[in-house]
């Protein structure tokens, strides 16, 4: 979308959704609505897929990461996958990496990286006992099982799988202060760089749209190389968090070390800062939004971040959504400011887009290199 009626000249890569179970087909297409190239899949899609160089130049050497719905996740909620696969051009499995099992289950986007790794978000399956022993407070529904999340990178080994070299785990990195004989027992307005425990509803589903065991909803994941850093989207909080990319397994486990000296803790959030107690549901801009994304160096915004707010506002029966762009408080260097006392800036956006456009789940905004935005 933009005040100039030129149209950015590219090709725009997708995987439409056509039900939870069957194959689907991704499609790269130009303005022109001409299949440049297809991909066909035995599994639904799990998210985005993505196009990356081959170890040969040309466009024929292009290799797509896709990552797919397993037959029998053993988590499941909305955006649930499993797996990933790197596929040719032509449509030949070049690797494949599978997240499925007793303690992990991948869902929703991947992010690869300039290395050819592969970033996964990942469901953490945590026991009853697990989460009160952490702080979690009593709730109406039964616990049984608090899902958390992990960012697990993984590096094709060369014979047609690949390993895990790097992990995060949300569940190092809590904060709580309802258990004074829990770890991390702290007044909550302390740490914006910890998530409290207790912040969203967590247990056994009471009917549609209750609670379950999906506790944060991480729905999106990208990368900054130059900064070496990731962020998330996390729906369920109505919030997004940046890490730092630069630690080791062991230092993303902890809260020094790294480029940025604080582990794995956040170095930025934004977007609901009553999740902190830095303030209320009067300052919350987001709500289950997807598709945050740095806007890419050279791009008009650079470094800004762009998302869609799917719960942007309240009126009409389901309200409406929005593309939002924000500049957040960060120097050249990746080191975010924030003030004694308050939530993380900025305390608005610089740019929407609002003009009849909802969905309650998915939505996706790009920045292209001519200034529009491309909006799903």
């Amino acid at each position: 979308i933009s005040s100039s009626q030129d149209i950015f000249e590219g090709y725009t890569l997708f995987t439409p959704q056509i039900g939870i179970g069957g194959g689907a087909t991704t499609y790269l297409m130009d303005n022109d609505y001409t299949t440049i190239q297809s991909w066909e899949h035995s599994n639904g899609a799990a998210s985005m897929p993505y196009l990356i160089p081959g170890n040969e130049p040309g466009f024929e050497n292009t290799l797509l990461i896709y990552p797919y719905r397993v037959d029998n996740p053993t988590m499941e909620s909305g955006g649930v996958g499993g797996a990933v696969q790197c596929l040719s051009w032509e449509g030949e499995l070049i690797w494949e990496y599978v997240l499925s099992n007793n303690d992990y289950q991948h869902h929703h986007d991947v992010e690869p990286l300039p290395n050819g790794n592969v970033l996964l978000i990942a469901w953490e399956k945590k026991t009853e006992t697990e989460a009160y022993a952490m702080g979690r407070e009593e709730i109406d529904n039964p616990l049984n099982q608090m899902w958390s999340e992990a960012i697990i990178e993984i590096q094709p080994d060369g014979n047609g799988g690949a390993e895990v070299v790097w992990e995060w785990h949300l569940w190092d990195h809590l904060v709580q202060d309802s258990c004074p004989v829990c770890p991390n027992y702290a007044l909550i307005s302390d740490h914006p760089e910890l998530f409290n425990i207790n912040n969203g509803d967590v247990g056994t589903p009471s009917g549609p749209g209750g609670a379950n065991a999906d506790w944060i909803h991480f729905n999106a994941i990208n990368y900054h190389e130059e900064w070496n850093q990731i962020v998330l989207s996390s729906r369920y909080q109505s919030e997004i968090f940046v890490i730092d990319h630069s630690t080791t397994t062991e230092e993303a486990a902890g809260h020094t070390g790294g480029s940025y000296g604080k582990g794995g803790d956040f170095l930025y959030r934004w977007g609901n800062p009553q999740n902190y107690d830095r303030g209320n549901e009067s300052n919350r801009i987001l709500g289950d939004q997807h598709s945050i994304n740095w806007i890419p160096d050279g791009y008009p915004g650079e470094n800004n971040f762009i998302l869609f707010n799917n719960y942007h506002s309240g009126s009409g029966p389901w309200g409406e959504s929005a593309v939002l762009e924000f500049i957040p408080p960060v120097d050249s260097n990746g080191n975010y400011s924030i003030e004694e006392g308050e939530p993380f800036g900025p305390v608005n956006y610089i740019w929407s887009y609002d003009e009849n456009i909802f969905t309650a789940m998915q939505g996706g905004s790009f920045r292209q290199p001519n200034g529009n935005t491309l909006i799903t």
